[in-house]
C-alpha cells in the first residue's frame, strides 16, 4: 500500500504542475479566481457525493468539528488563496513559497500529531528545498516579472492553509474513506465559497468558449479538484502528512516540463508567453535528483 500511496502522490503533483500553467491561463480573462474555485468545489463535491451515494458510510457527530475545519483551511482558504496569488504573481514566485510547506507540515505534525521527526526526515526536507529552490534559480529573470506582493501574501496563506489541512485530515483518515471525508469537507467548503464567487461564475459566456478553453476548465475541475483530492487523501491513509507535504518539492520540475510541453503544442491556445519556455538540462536533471532523494527520505520505512 506504501508505494501505491507514493504513486499517488506523484500522480496529484504532476496534476498539480500542469495547472500552474493550464489555470494561469485562464485567469482573470475567461473566469475570475473566485469564480473558478466555486465552480471546482461545485462539480468536484457533486463527484464527491454521487461516490458516497453508492458506498454511503455513517459519520460520528463528534467528527463533524473537525470536518468542518478540514473544509475551511482544505478547500475554502486554500483554493481561493492559490488562485487569487497564481492570478496576481508569477508560477516562479508561487513555486518559491510553496517550498515553505513541507517545512510548516513537519514543525505541525510533530505538535499536533507527535509525529516523530528524525534526522533522516529533516535531511529530506532539506534536500528536497535546496534541489527545489536551485531549480527555480535556474530560471530566467523574464519570469520573474508581472509578481505582486498581494499575489505572493495570498500564495504564502495557500502553503499555510495547506499544511494545516494535512494535518487535521491525518486522524480522519484512520476512522473514514477518502470518500467520506471529501464530500463532507467540500460541503463545508462551498458554504464558503459561494458568496465569494456566485458573481464571477454567473458572469462567464459559456456560448463563446472554444473547444480548448473548455477542455482545460474540464482538466481544472476534475483531475486538479477531484482526483487530487481523493488520491491526495487516500494516500494519507497510508503514509504520514510529512510525506506528503514534501512532494510538493516536485511540482516545480512538473510546472516547468509542462510549460515546455504546451508552448511546444500551441502557446496562443493557453495565453502563455513564449518567452517563458523552460529550459531542460543537466543543471535541471540535477535539481529532479535532489528532490526525488529527498522525497524519498522523509517518506523511506523506519
Amino acid at each position: 500500500m506504501r508505494a501505491l500511496a507514493h504513486i499517488a502522490l506523484f500522480t496529484v503533483n504532476f496534476i498539480y504542475g500542469v495547472n500552474y500553467v493550464v489555470a494561469k491561463g485562464l485567469m482573470p480573462d475567461v473566469i475570475g479566481p473566485s469564480g473558478f474555485i466555486l465552480l471546482r468545489v461545485l462539480g468536484a463535491g457533486a463527484l464527491f457525493w454521487i461516490l458516497r451515494a453508492l458506498r454511503p458510510e455513517r459519520t460520528s457527530l463528534s467528527d463533524l468539528g473537525r470536518l468542518a475545519l478540514c473544509g475551511f483551511f482544505g478547500v475554502a482558504l486554500n483554493q481561493l488563496m492559490f488562485f487569487h496569488g497564481l492570478m496576481r504573481t508569477t508560477p516562479i514566485n508561487a513555486s518559491i513559497i510553496m517550498v515553505a510547506t513541507p517545512i510548516l507540515v513537519l514543525a505541525l505534525a510533530a505538535v499536533l500529531l507527535k509525529e516523530r521527526v528524525t534526522y533522516t526526515k529533516m535531511l529530506g526536507v532539506a534536500l528536497g528545498a535546496a534541489g527545489a529552490l536551485a531549480l527555480i534559480a535556474l530560471k530566467t529573470n523574464a519570469a520573474i516579472t508581472g509578481a505582486t506582493r498581494l499575489g505572493d501574501l495570498f500564495i504564502l496563506i495557500n502553503a499555510t492553509s495547506y499544511g494545516i489541512y494535512l494535518v487535521l485530515v491525518k486522524p480522519l483518515m484512520r476512522k473514514y474513506s477518502a470518500v467520506t471525508v471529501m464530500s463532507w469537507s467540500f460541503l463545508v467548503g462551498l458554504a464558503f465559497v459561494l458568496p465569494l464567487g456566485q458573481a464571477e461564475l454567473m458572469a462567464v459566456d459559456w456560448q463563446v468558449l472554444t473547444g480548448p478553453i473548455i477542455g482545460a476548465i474540464v482538466f481544472v475541475v476534475v483531475f486538479v479538484t477531484f482526483v487530487a483530492y481523493l488520491l491526495n487523501t487516500w494516500a494519507l491513509a497510508h503514509v504520514n502528512p510529512t510525506v506528503v507535504g514534501t512532494y510538493i518539492y516536485m511540482q516545480p520540475i512538473m510546472a516547468a516540463g509542462s510549460t515546455w510541453l504546451f508552448v511546444r503544442i500551441g502557446p496562443e491556445r493557453l495565453g502563455i508567453p513564449g518567452d517563458h519556455v523552460a529550459v531542460i538540462g543537466v543543471p535541471q536533471l540535477l535539481c529532479a535528483a535532489a528532490i526525488f532523494t529527498g522525497v524519498y527520505l522523509v517518506g523511506r520505512a523506519k
